[in-house]
């Protein structure tokens, strides 16, 4: 089988993932990563169904098991801290079935499992890419020079790779009118079950106990103008829409002024027409996502595994390998994104009324199916 060189931008789930299956499928990778580090901050993650067996095969799922958070439950709460709702968060009572994990643990374990089977380039990234029949030229923002056989672009909802190669990021993307922070903060003493989520008409405040390392995110619907690159202007529209909303919403928005590392960012729908073009592809949230909503995470893990495998399967066919990936994970991610509207409306309803609703409903839905019980 050819032996290939493939360039991954971007060492996060999607790109450790592929990466790890290239490298066991015999080809030589090199992961490039903007950051110097696994960001700490950013919502908790799921790990199930197709991307919980990719992962025990890939002999991560004791570690993930050992780091889940332990989170049962969501308790929809009033501004006073009075209960309202309850919704059970695990699909399956089996935990061989799926795992919630933070984020950063899911990465650092991804990245931990090919650490020894690819050369991994931290604080740099990928600012020039050509493509021709043979192979593909890159140019390194740190000014180093190297030639591929292919080139994946797993760089995220900001995707470099893409920018580059298949046009500017505003073709693909379609912001869905909500934005999300998140910090991580103990100013907040909650079971380490249970998921609180406060709603004000607009905004939605979570604080998850993630297994130990709690975390807090503000949700909430603005449609100002924002550049990802401005962080002064992410704290600007936080304390806006955030403002005079009670002392937990106080002791979360203290945290965020204080921490050295948080995440900010539009929930944004991506959707690329092709994920490929020559030697060059795309895979994971630069590909098509839901920025925060949906299966992202496990998404991006059966994506690169579908992928590498495709790579393999036709390592001297790039556009055969492509077009097989393509077909076969399109189809995922349709599924996956169609509820996001839907799910968006229902954690974040826009009046007080929406909200009485909401709760009303799921207390009516507890007497007759499981999943909503209020009495846990």
């Amino acid at each position: 089988m050819a032996c290939l060189r493939v360039l991954i931008s971007g060492g996060g789930i999607a790109g450790a993932t592929l990466a790890y299956w290239l490298a066991a499928g015999g080809h030589r990778v090199t992961i490039v990563e903007s950051a110097d580090r696994v960001r700490s901050s950013g919502s908790p993650v799921d790990v199930r169904g197709p991307a919980a067996a990719t992962a025990r095969a890939m002999g991560i799922w004791p570690r993930l098991a050992a780091a889940a958070t332990g989170v049962e439950r969501l308790v929809f709460v009033d501004p006073d801290g009075n209960r309202r709702a309850v919704i059970r968060t695990r699909r399956s009572s089996n935990p061989d079935d799926e795992v919630e994990i933070a984020r950063v643990e899911l990465a650092t374990a991804l990245l931990d499992a090919v650490d020894d089977s690819a050369e991994i380039i931290t604080g740099d990234s990928v600012a020039v890419l050509a493509s021709d029949d043979a192979g593909v030229d890159a140019r390194f923002s740190r000014g180093g020079e190297d030639r591929f056989d292919l080139a994946i672009g797993a760089d995220g909802l900001h995707s470099a790779v893409r920018r580059l190669t298949f046009g500017a990021e505003q073709r693909f993307s379609r912001p869905m009118g909500l934005f999300i922070g998140t910090v991580r903060t103990d100013a907040v003493d909650t079971d380490p079950r249970e998921v609180i989520l406060l709603n004000n008409p607009g905004t939605a405040l979570a604080i998850h106990p993630a297994g130990g390392n709690p975390g807090a995110a503000f949700i909430f619907r603005s449609r100002p103008a924002y550049d990802h690159h401005d962080p002064h202007r992410a704290t600007v529209l936080i304390e806006d829409a955030y403002r005079d909303r009670g002392s937990l919403t106080e002791r979360a928005l203290a945290a965020w002024h204080t921490a050295s590392d948080v995440y900010f960012d539009q929930v944004t729908r991506i959707t690329v027409p092709s994920w490929s073009t020559g030697r060059i592809a795309l895979v994971g949230d630069a590909a098509s996502c839901v920025s925060v909503f949906g299966e992202g995470s496990s998404n991006a893990i059966v994506g690169a595994r579908t992928l590498a495998d495709a790579i393999c399967a036709s390592p001297t066919d790039p556009a055969a390998a492509f077009a097989a990936y393509e077909r076969t994970h399109r189809r995922r991610t349709a599924r996956s994104g169609a509820g996001a509207p839907l799910l968006a409306r229902f954690l974040v309803p826009t009046t007080s009324r929406g909200i009485s609703i909401r709760n009303t409903a799921i207390r009516t839905l507890g007497r007759i199916v499981p999943a909503f019980d209020t009495r846990q």
